[in-house]
Parts: C-alpha cells; sequence; structure tokens
C-alpha cells in the first residue's frame, strides 16, 4: 500500500510540474519584435534639394560618431577590466572614466551640430516631426546596464 502513495505522490508532483511549465509557456509576454528601421529622408519627406543636403551632411557624421563609439567602446572595456582586476587601481579606473566622460561631451557636441545642421535645412512640418520622433525614441531608451540589472 506505501508503494502505490507513493507513486501516486510522484505522479502527482509530475503532473504539477507538468502543468507549471504549461503554464508559464502560456502566460510568459509575447516577445517584443524590433521598431522597424527608419529611413528618415523618407518618413520626413525630403524634397530631392533637401535629400542631397542631407545625405551630404549625413555620411561624415556617421563616421565621426562611429570613431568616437569605437573610442567610448575600448575606455569602457578598459574601465570594467581596472574595476574587476584582483587588485583594482583606483587612479586608472578614474583616468578610464575620465577618457569616457571626454568622448561623450565630443559626441554630445557632435549630436548637436548635426541635428542644427537638420534643422535648417528642414521646413517647420518635418522640424515637428523629427522634433516628436526624437523625444519619443529618447524616452524609450535605456541603457545595457539598466537592461542588465532590471528584475
Amino acid at each position: 500500500m506505501k508503494r502505490l502513495a507513493w507513486t501516486r505522490a510522484l505522479l502527482a508532483a509530475s503532473l504539477a510540474l507538468n502543468l507549471g511549465v504549461a503554464a508559464a509557456l502560456l502566460l510568459r509576454p509575447a516577445p517584443q519584435e524590433p521598431a522597424p528601421a527608419l529611413h528618415l529622408p523618407e518618413h520626413l519627406a525630403l524634397t530631392p534639394e533637401q535629400r542631397a543636403r542631407w545625405q551630404a551632411l549625413e555620411a561624415p557624421f556617421l563616421r565621426e560618431l562611429s570613431s568616437n563609439w569605437d573610442g567610448i567602446r575600448r575606455h569602457r572595456e578598459a574601465l570594467v577590466r581596472h574595476i574587476f582586476a584582483p587588485a583594482p587601481d583606483r587612479a586608472a579606473i578614474d583616468a578610464e572614466q575620465a577618457a569616457i566622460a571626454r568622448l561623450q561631451a565630443a559626441q554630445q557636441q557632435r549630436v548637436i551640430a548635426q541635428l542644427l545642421a537638420e534643422r535648417e535645412l528642414l521646413d517647420e512640418r518635418q522640424r515637428a516631426q523629427l522634433l516628436q520622433l526624437l523625444l519619443g525614441r529618447y524616452a524609450q531608451e535605456a541603457t545595457e546596464e539598466e537592461l542588465l540589472h532590471r528584475p
């Protein structure tokens, strides 16, 4: 009789586990699809003249931005390595942080200059569209560190 009770208990536990897994799969949130890539010249309905000026502004800006991000990534990696070294060196940590801050400040100035230049080639409707797009994107952004530390 003991064996029958033990078998029933094992069967009940197995059934509960299977129901739990099924419920977890059914109740998990749907995966979020990334926002479709937005092609700003089309989104803003730029005229051919505006499009030519936009492209002339965009290429050097994107090259500079990419180069700047490469520098930030290198310094962030060095910073994390210094932080998790067997004997962290506070001076090295501070130097990497300062280098990152300098690169971020330069990058912010590039972005401001680019937005001011873009502003000049847009009409009022296009400016309002770009403003709303940027404000909406900034409101949704989270850093990778924030994403890593969310519960």
